[in-house]
């Protein structure tokens, strides 16, 4: 019987570029965390997540007390977490708009390098280990952001300078899909005046009559200025996420409307789904295996929300290969997965994987193959942008903090119109 013999944890630094949205804008880095999860078989599970303080503090805490886990005993995995990290709390900084368990993150990053190892001694690709593939290609959306241009090129070049006017977004859409073949296109909005949000929207469809659209303002409107979006772009959009801050708020304008609502921030819990469906507040719940509970956390979300007839679609963060792997394989085995997954890939330029950044065609990836997640890690990869990690010194995420130094005045405010 295979046992764990040590965890690594690994914590790397990527370079960033300032993405705004209504809370501020993203810092010179992101942060992730590595993790290899070696057994007495010589198998290592690979697995990525994370990398802020919160959640790299409760990956080493539990590393050393997963000595003797088998890879096959999830509840087992899970109980030596709920012991360790009883009353953690969250893993997000107070300026994030949600928050998720450590637990349950802390938990979902380990299972991923669970099912890797399990894959890898059955010889079998980790979406068989969650139910088998409905298919073996994945659709991605281009996810579209207002940007500054980057000022401090120290860790890392710019992509595509600053674009903070409807034209120049348009522009940005343009280059995604030349470059990656995205059929559908989701603006990081709250961050214009709604009547420019609306303006861009408009254009993006003028420039792309058959891609779906949606935009994501991040709760930073009220029920009345969303009603006002709506109307102005009824047929425009495939959905609209999060709009509002709150259930309740959520609801309100579920009452007002016929516009599929879509989130991420309101509902992230299972607990929340239940209310959610009783309020009838959202119609899509976007699903992520770093927080729902791992990759059979999704999938038991993706079952629920078909019981309850609603939509689910993928949420993304910042993350390179090993993570756009997993999501492959949980994309593959939701069968009720009826949206373009959302990624901030073509927005990093580097890679922890072997053979490079995967590639997108017709902006679609291809599942991996192989045993397990897949992949194999580059170790020289990690060990640099380990080293980048040490020499940026930034051990939390702040957007607020980071868009002072783009707009001095800047208060964060949610929502802000």
């Amino acid at each position: 019987m295979m046992k764990v013999t040590e965890v690594l944890v690994t914590p790397i630094a990527i370079p960033d570029v300032p993405l705004a949205n209504t809370k501020g804008v993203h810092q010179s880095v992101f942060l992730r965390a590595v993790i290899q999860m070696r057994t007495d078989t010589g198998l290592v599970g690979l697995s990525e997540t994370y990398g802020a303080k919160r959640t790299l503090a409760g990956l080493r805490k539990l590393a050393p007390l997963l000595e003797g886990l088998d890879p096959y005993d999830l509840r087992d995995l899970r109980r030596r977490i709920d012991a360790a990290l009883a009353d953690a709390g969250g893993i997000n900084a107070p300026t994030a708009l949600a928050d998720h368990k450590l637990t349950d993150v802390v938990f979902s990053a380990y299972e991923i390098a669970c099912l890797d190892l399990r894959g890898k001694e059955l010889g079998r690709p980790m979406y068989d280990l969650l139910g088998g593939a409905v298919r073996k290609k994945i659709s991605f959306g281009g996810y579209l952001f207002f940007k500054f241009a980057k000022r401090d090129l120290t860790f890392g070049p710019d992509i595509m300078g600053e674009v903070m006017t409807p034209d120049e977004l348009v522009r940005q859409a343009r280059a995604f899909v030349d470059e990656y073949g995205f059929r559908s296109l989701k603006l990081k909005g709250g961050v214009l005046e709604p009547d420019l949000e609306i303006e861009t929207m408009l254009k993006l469809r003028e420039a792309f009559p058959h891609h779906a659209l949606r935009i994501d303002p991040m709760g930073a409107w009220t029920v009345p200025t969303a009603l006002r979006v709506i109307e102005k772009l009824d047929g425009v959009l495939e959905y609209l996420e999060d709009p509002c801050r709150g259930m309740d708020a959520m609801a309100a304008l579920s009452a007002r409307t016929d516009m599929p609502l879509a989130t991420n921030l309101v509902v992230v819990e299972f607990e929340q789904v239940i209310e959610a469906i009783g309020k009838d507040a959202v119609q899509i719940i976007l699903s992520d295996h770093h927080y729902w509970r791992g990759a059979t956390g999704a999938i038991q979300l993706g079952e629920m929300c078909r019981a309850a007839g609603l939509g689910v679609a993928m949420h993304s963060n910042s993350h390179l290969g090993i993570s756009l792997a997993a999501m492959c394989h949980v994309a593959a085995a939701t069968p009720n997965l009826s949206y373009d997954c959302d990624t901030h890939y073509p927005w990093s330029t580097r890679e922890i994987i072997k053979g490079g950044r995967p590639r997108f065609t017709d902006g679609a990836v291809r599942v991996p193959e192989g045993p397990g997640l897949g992949v194999e890690l580059d170790d020289v990869a990690v060990a640099e942008l380990h080293d980048l990690y040490q020499r940026a010194m930034v051990a939390d995420r702040d957007d607020t903090d980071e868009m002072l130094k783009y707009i001095p005045n800047f208060v964060r405010k949610v929502p802000r119109w």
